[in-house]
């Protein structure tokens, strides 16, 4: 009797395999529409940047730097179908490297402010740099949006993603402990953005991991966006100081500029006398949840009535900031050169309250050896 060749029985195998959908073949792969794309974006103090693109089958696509975590580019359809950027930023790796106001970045250890860059851990005192006088913002004056992460490509049959991970050292930022930490961006066919973020310390220590897209549902450099329908499932808001540190009231929104429960345009009462808008520039304030559990819940949405385009807003989070891009001047040039006014970009920053570290009547932003911090936001884009 004559025996097949090792190499035959080698092919006879893999064909079996393949046909029991032990490797799926790149034609099924196809079938579901999604693709991914590494190129080069320039070079950083930490090494080679690279820029990534994310597209699902209907079009949905991100454009995602391993610098600072940063959503370069968002295309998504207006309700005829017409692909636009809606996501403010830069064309280039040199103008993220330059100062801006965190457009797309990845933020960390911190979002938001820490008030006079100072707090206690088991009553040791801890120092911060200030950086958005006299407090605390975003992670200090190098924070995760500067730092380059060490990457890898997630596929699946229902997903493209991109995997980042950087460990913290002990004091970066005058943050304690060593703080290890991943963040997934998930797009799927459901034109779900999905964040998960991930951490682990080995000492105690704050953390509030935040995404710090500006969106403008119209497109980039598209003109302002007090024209879009904005709800917050929200009762309650944390009023701040005039350096914009809460001063630990929740506040009912009931009344007031700050009751965005049903949908309401987002300049309808933005000129209203009111001492909270005086001190934000308009809006910049943390919202308080409306939540019913622990898990993925409607936070808020958005809409804009010319592009037809909707965006909801899921999270695990307790709170939610919402800022108008009061502090937008025009002296940011962004993509095709088109420079970014006054109110033309927002942000929907889901996080723990700010300064939650300095106050005890917050959810407790602390991490301790031996616990994972753990949390997920989605954005969902469609059309009406």
């Amino acid at each position: 009797m004559k025996y097949p060749s090792y190499i035959s029985l080698c092919l006879l195998f893999l064909l079996v395999a393949c046909q029991n959908g032990a490797a799926p073949s790149q034609e099924a792969e196809n079938r579901n529409g999604f693709s991914v794309e590494e190129t080069a974006f320039g070079s950083t103090p930490e090494g080679p940047a690279s820029l990534f693109t994310l597209q699902n089958k209907n079009g949905i696509t991100l454009k995602v730097t391993n610098f600072g975590g940063i959503l370069v580019a968002l295309w998504a359809p207006d309700r005829n179908g017409k692909l636009a950027d809606i996501t403010l930023g830069f064309d280039s790796l040199s103008s993220y490297q330059a100062e801006h106001p965190y457009f797309g970045s990845l933020i960390g250890r911190y979002g938001n402010r820490i008030a006079k860059g100072k707090f206690s851990v088991n009553g040791k005192e801890y120092t911060l740099a200030i950086n958005n006088e006299p407090n605390s913002l975003h992670g200090g004056k190098l924070g995760f949006n500067r730092r380059l992460w060490d990457t890898k490509i997630l596929e699946s049959e229902t997903y493209v993603g991109l995997e980042m991970k950087r460990r913290s050292p002990d004091m970066e930022e005058g943050f304690p402990g060593n703080l290890d930490v991943t963040v997934r961006y998930l797009l799927n066919n459901q034109n779900e953005w999905i964040i998960e973020y991930e951490a682990q310390t080995d000492q105690e220590t704050p953390i509030n991991l935040t995404q710090h897209a500006y969106f403008n549902l119209n497109g980039a450099g598209s003109g302002s966006i007090n024209g879009h329908e904005l709800m917050i499932k929200a009762s309650r808001y944390t009023p701040v100081d005039a350096t914009l540190i809460p001063t630990g009231d929740l506040a009912s929104v009931e009344g007031t500029p700050f009751d965005f429960r049903t949908p309401t345009l987002i300049g309808a009462r933005i000129a209203r006398e009111h001492q909270q808008l005086t001190y934000g520039m308009g809006y910049d304030h943390n919202w308080v949840l409306d939540r019913t559990g622990d898990g993925l819940e409607l936070a808020a949405s958005l809409y804009a009535r010319e592009s037809g385009r909707f965006i909801e807003v899921l999270t695990e989070e307790p709170g939610l900031q919402f800022y108008g891009g009061n502090f937008l001047d025009g002296t940011n040039i962004g993509k095709g050169g088109k420079a970014y006014q006054h109110r033309t970009g927002l942000c929907l920053e889901t996080q723990h309250f700010p300064d939650s570290p300095n106050q005890t009547d917050f959810p407790s932003t602390m991490l301790k050896p031996g616990e994972t911090y753990k949390t997920k936001t989605t954005y969902r884009f469609s059309t009406k």
